[in-house]
């Protein structure tokens, strides 16, 4: 687990537009193999409760490629850095340039055309949650409580 992470901390996952639903994949994956608390969001609705679950130290995965949402996007990792969050940010080369001082980390993926960006944005979320699992030792080859089972017809 990075060292930012502390144990007993809640993580939050959160995109606007098309990375909605993959923060909330994010979240999904990371507690299916780490046992811990994640929440996906749309960043839009931050305001509306979540936002007063940050405090200082807590992590936040924001999916921000850039786009014509950036802006607001950014506008809510503001109010998280000042609140104390710790920021890792997933986007391309140009949307990193506005992360440079906001968040504690920065994912720089390559530039994407269209709707492949959840695509290529799925594949750092994986590994975030296998590498997290790994350092805490947790089996993700048989995750506890999950239902694997396959319908015959």
């Amino acid at each position: 687990m990075p060292p930012c992470w502390p144990r007993q901390s809640r993580l939050f996952f959160i995109g606007r537009g098309v990375y909605y639903p993959l923060a909330l994949e994010g979240a999904l994956k990371l507690k299916e193999v780490t046992y811990l608390p994640a929440e996906g969001y749309a960043a839009g609705e931050l305001k509306h409760g979540p936002i007063a679950l940050i405090e200082e130290g807590t992590p936040v995965v924001v999916i921000a490629p850039t786009d014509e949402l950036m802006e607001k996007t950014i506008s809510n990792v503001e109010e998280m850095a000042a609140r104390g969050a710790r920021v890792i940010a997933i986007t391309d080369k140009a949307g990193a340039k506005h992360f440079t001082e906001r968040a504690s980390h920065t994912i720089v993926l390559p530039d994407m055309p269209g709707l492949t960006g959840p695509i290529v944005c799925a594949i750092p979320l994986q590994l975030l949650a296998y590498f997290t699992a790994l350092k805490l030792g947790t089996n993700m080859d048989q995750p506890r409580n999950l239902a694997k089972s396959v319908t015959v017809e």
